[in-house]
Formats: structure tokens, C-alpha cells, sequence
């Protein structure tokens, strides 16, 4: 921040408007409120809760509490009161900081569950009340001591020079697939070490501006976060995830990270524009895709496209992906994703249209990442090589290991947990991969996904499930067949492009309970299945799907808050209709 005291640190959407906040205005409510949180009784080792929506608060709260020797309880606010009652209680957190009136809503609920929790502070002024302070009025109180205390700085400093490496500095909740949360313990040495070995390899600058609508409760969103501001990139918060398209256009970002489901998402909306309209236009849009994915897939094969190929793909670039760029501001230089495995056709889709993405990998407990696929040398199918100060190896199942100076310490509370995936220095993921002799990392599946059929043939989902997802008909789909005879499917249709199919079709709309028991559509999705099926062994080929009337929710409890399937509930909620998959077959 030193370097760019003048230059805009942070933002947020408001309508047509950016709220800026430059890089000497973000130390010093980092300050404020870290002397703040100490008039609140905050001391070294104290754990603090942050329940809200990604927004600059978030970031200052977190900030201004590690600066001060707490530890920071992110908490995402999708989570119901019951959970949130876990985490908090688990933690003892001493203090909670909150965003709005529905969040303080969900706390007070339970407050009473909770002797540890000593004050909470809400972000939204509106909200306080007598016995709720407002996080303005906490750096106003840290102000005031600045202000009218000579030592105050000293103590802010002194505070912050206190701490050690191996100090903890959060306990990061896993949002869990299966089971119960677990609370990660990082330290400030696991966080420096993350940050500083990320932004070797994320090439991003004073000169960039980032959108970011991730939430800050995923350590992925929250460590990009740290790296923006160690290199002085300008990072804008969306006004919501709802707005991301129109503060696209507002921000008119060089940067932007996300999840696969965005870029899929993305994907979609794209190739449907682009084969909608006039006969001639949509053949100029896939005649472009067709020479564009000639030179994406070239350069993720590290290959060098012929004379004619480069000049097709210049040529398609001016007439349509210029054109496609320009919707989404017309200056993103490439776009990140983690959190879940990226389908190969997704990361070819953006290389044709001159946007690369940039994957990385790695968990919670990581601090998050371990591998970056460099943009300057991408490989497809591979998620990179380790960053800087990080060892890979594969075990004899196949499992990845990792070790280095950001793995976490352990589990918060479960020193058996711990145990089972620290083990001789290095750490067990859980997932399923290879490392090639470039030292670049593929990832196969999570351990635990494996489907082992009746049969004992072993079957990776998540590769399935993504070239399901490849069809703009397909919202969210999920393989079954651990124990079973055979590989079915859980399909979610995206029902705003099946409707827009059937009008095409000239077929009659119908509520969604009704189209997906009826024929027409489900002959459609035997059209989807079967093109995959021509891609799998015979093992692995779908023999039979459902489709299902509504989507998979974060409310439903069906996904993480980063929109990853968990399995056990949607197996849960659907237990009907897998049944009479099986019955039937």
C-alpha cells in the first residue's frame, strides 16, 4: 500500500457508480478499526467472526483484525443459523462482525447458544441498535484513540510487529461435500507464503482492475484478494452476484476470477447468441469458433498453428471474439479459475476467443493453491506446475500429496482429522492425479468420488459431469452408480434454454414438473447422452438418467457456497427418483 498511496486499493458497485477507496485511505480504517476491535476487548489470539456478502467491509474487518493479533472466523452468509451456530461455537469466537440486518437476525437467533460471543458489530449503520454497535462507530472509536491517545499508534504498530509466523492468524470452515465442517487452522507464516509464491506466477500489476463476486469466505476469492493488493491491482466489488453482467460494463474489468460454473455458464449464453439471429451470421460465428479452436487448442498443446490457421483466427477475432470481448468490457486480458476441476472444452472455448483462462488448484488447507497453469505455457487437461515452495508427489493409489510452507497446521479441535491427512510431513488431498515429467499436475478425481460399481469397475464422475455440462440444455448434472450395476444421471435442465429449444421447435411450453416427464424433452436429453456415451468406455456410459424439476441450490443445502455438487444431498433429496432409475433398470 505504501507504493500506491494514492491509487485506488478497493471498490464497490452501486448502480451506475463505483465507490472508490484509495490505498491510504484503506491503512488507515485498517488502523482505525484494529484499535477499534482493541476497545472492544479484542487481544492476541482472539477468534473474530465475519458473517457478510463479499464488500470492502470484509476485507477491512479481516485486515484490521489479523493486524491486530486476532484470528479471523470467516463465516459464508448462506449458511443457516444452525450452522452458523456450529462454527461460532467451535471457534469460541469473542466477537462477530456481520453486514446486514439479516445477518445480525440469524445471530441474535441464537446468541443464546453462545457464552463466548461478547459483541457484534454490524457493517450496515441502519442495523445497530442499544446493544449492537455499527463497525463505522468501532473505527470511529479507534479514531478517536489515534486522535486523542500519543501511544495509540504505537500500539497499533507494536501489535502488528508482535506477530510471529507460525501465529494463527484464521480457521477457514470447510464448507463440506460430506460431513461435518472442519475448522482450518492457517497461519500468517502460511498466508505470506501462499501470497508471495501466487504472485510469482499471476501476472497482474498496478496497472490491472479486477471484478471480484466470489465470496471472501472461500480462501481461493480471499487469497487472489491479497495478492491484488500486495501488487497494486484495483479490485471492485460487485454489487451482488445478480449484477455481475451490467457491473461487467461498469468496471470493464483486466482481471476477474471465478468458478468453472461461471465459465460454463458464460459458455453458454455466448454460443447461444452466437447461433441465434440470421442464417448467415450464426455460420459466420461457428465458422469463427471452428478456426478459433484450432488455434485454442494449439496453444494449449503447446503447438504452433500454420501460416493459414493464424491468419483464419486473426480474421475471425476482428469480425466476432472483438465483438465478444467488447460485452464484457473490452479489456479483460484473461480470467481465473479455481475452487473446481475446469473442463478441458471450457478452457479451449476461452483460448479461442482470446481469453485465456487461468486455472489453479489446490484446498483450504493449502492456504489455498499449489499449482498455477502458467499462462505464458498452459497445458490442456492439467491444472500447472507447483508454485514456488511447494512439493507435489503422487502416492501408490494415486492420490496427490503436498508439502510446503503453506499447508495448514491442523484442524481446529480434531486432532484425529489432522492425523489422518498429515502424515509424514506431507499432506493428503484426497484427490486423484499424475504428474507428468514437465512436472505439470492432472487431476483424475476427488478420492472419495470414485463410483465403484457392483461390477468393481471404478468410475471417475466429475469428467462425465462436465462433458454433460458442455450443452446449454444442461444446467447441473450428477453420475451415480457406486454399488450399481450401471453409470446413471441426475440432469438438471437449464430451463430457460429448453424453453427457447421447444420454441424453436414450434413444441408447446409447459410448467417444469411437466417437461421433464415428457417425451419430446426427454428425447432431447437421449440425444445428449447418447453423443457422450460414444466418448466412454463401455463401463462408464450412462444407461439411464432422470430429469430433474428443479435446480441445485446453495439454500437446498445441494451445493457449497462455491457452487461444488454435494453429492450426499442431492442423493438425499432425490432418493425417489434414483430408486426408480435402478427399479426400472
Amino acid at each position: 500500500m505504501g507504493r500506491f498511496p494514492g491509487a485506488v486499493a478497493l471498490g464497490r458497485c452501486r448502480g451506475d457508480q463505483i465507490d472508490p477507496m484509495s490505498s491510504q485511505e484503506f491503512f488507515e480504517r485498517i488502523r482505525d478499526l484494529s484499535l477499534g476491535f482493541s476497545a472492544l476487548g479484542m487481544t492476541a489470539g482472539d477468534r473474530v467472526a465475519i458473517v457478510s456478502e463479499s464488500r470492502p467491509e470484509w476485507l477491512l474487518s479481516d485486515l484490521a483484525v489479523m493486524t491486530g493479533g486476532g484470528v479471523t472466523v470467516p463465516i459464508y452468509p448462506t449458511l443457516s443459523s444452525t450452522q452458523a451456530r456450529y462454527i461460532l461455537q467451535d471457534s469460541g469466537a469473542r466477537l462477530a462482525v456481520v453486514s446486514t440486518r439479516l445477518q445480525l437476525e440469524k445471530l441474535q437467533e441464537i446468541r443464546h447458544h453462545l457464552p463466548a460471543l461478547e459483541a457484534i458489530a454490524v457493517m450496515d449503520p441502519a442495523a445497530a441498535h442499544a446493544s449492537v454497535v455499527s463497525l463505522e462507530d468501532v473505527q470511529q472509536r479507534g479514531h478517536a484513540r489515534m486522535v486523542a491517545e500519543w501511544g495509540a499508534a504505537r500500539e497499533f504498530r507494536d501489535r502488528s510487529r508482535a506477530i510471529a509466523p507460525g501465529d494463527l492468524a484464521t480457521i477457514i470452515y470447510t464448507s463440506g461435500t460430506t460431513g461435518e465442517p472442519k475448522g482450518v487452522m492457517l497461519s500468517h507464516g502460511n498466508l505470506v507464503a501462499n501470497m508471495r509464491a501466487a504472485s510469482t506466477v499471476l501476472d497482474v500489476s498496478h496497472e490491472d482492475v479486477a471484478l471480484s463476486f466470489l465470496p471472501l469466505s472461500h480462501a481461493f476469492e480471499r487469497m487472489v484478494a491479497f495478492v491484488y493488493l500486495m501488487t497494486g491491482v484495483t479490485m471492485i466489488f460487485a454489487e451482488s452476484f445478480d449484477t455481475i453482467g451490467r457491473d461487467i460494463a461498469l468496471v470493464r474489468p483486466t482481471v476477474l476470477t471465478g468458478v468453472p460454473r461461471v465459465y460454463e455458464k458464460m459458455q453458454a449464453r455466448i454460443m447461444e447468441r452466437g447461433q441465434a439471429g440470421p442464417f448467415a451470421k450464426a455460420a459466420l460465428f461457428r465458422w469463427a469458433l471452428k478456426v478459433g479452436l484450432a488455434r485454442g487448442r494449439a496453444t494449449l498443446r503447446g503447438k504452433t498453428v500454420g501460416p493459414l490457421t493464424a491468419l483464419q483466427a486473426s480474421i475471425a477475432d476482428r469480425l466476432v471474439f472483438s465483438k465478444v470481448r467488447e460485452a464484457v468490457g473490452g479489456r479483460l486480458r484473461f480470467v481465473v479459475s479455481g475452487s473446481a476441476p475446469l473442463a478441458d472444452s471450457v478452457a479451449e472455448f476461452y483460448q479461442a476467443i482470446r481469453v485465456p483462462i487461468v486455472e489453479g488448484y489446490g484446498l483450504t488447507e493449502t492456504a489455498p493453491i499449489l499449482t498455477v497453469n502458467p499462462p505464458d505455457a498452459p497445458r490442456a487437461g492439467s491444472v500447472g506446475r507447483a508454485v514456488p515452495g511447494v512439493e507435489l508427489r503422487i502416492a501408490a493409489d494415486g492420490e496427490i500429496l503436498a508439502r510446503g510452507p503453506n499447508i495448514m497446521s491442523g484442524y481446529y479441535n480434531k486432532p484425529q482429522a489432522t492425523a489422518d491427512v498429515l502424515k509424514d510431513g506431507w499432506f493428503h488431498t484426497g484427490d486423484v492425479g499424475a504428474i507428468d515429467a514437465d512436472g505439470y499436475l492432472r487431476i483424475t478425481d476427488r478420492k472419495k468420488d470414485i463410483l465403484v460399481t457392483s461390477g468393481g469397475k471404478k468410475i471417475a464422475p466429475q469428467p462425465i459431469e462436465s462433458v454433460l455440462k458442455r450443452s446449454p440444455l444442461v444446467a447441473e448434472a450428477m453420475v451415480l452408480g457406486d454399488r450399481r450395476k450401471f453409470a446413471a444421471a441426475l440432469i438438471v435442465p437449464d430451463f430457460a434454454a429448453l424453453e427457447r429449444r421447444l420454441k424453436d421447435l414450434g413444441r408447446p411450453p409447459a410448467a417444469r414438473a411437466e417437461l421433464v416427464v415428457r417425451a419430446d424433452v426427454i428425447a432431447l436429453y437421449e440425444e445428449i447422452v447418447g453423443s457422450l456415451n460414444r466418448e466412454l468406455s463401455q463401463f462408464e456410459r450412462i444407461k439411464r438418467f432422470a430429469l430433474l424439476p428443479a435446480e441445485f441450490t446453495v439454500d437446498s443445502g445441494e451445493l457449497t457456497p462455491t457452487m461444488k455438487v454435494k453429492r450426499r444431498a442431492v442423493e438425499d433429496r432425490w432418493r425417489e427418483q434414483i430408486e426408480k432409475i435402478y427399479a426400472d433398470g
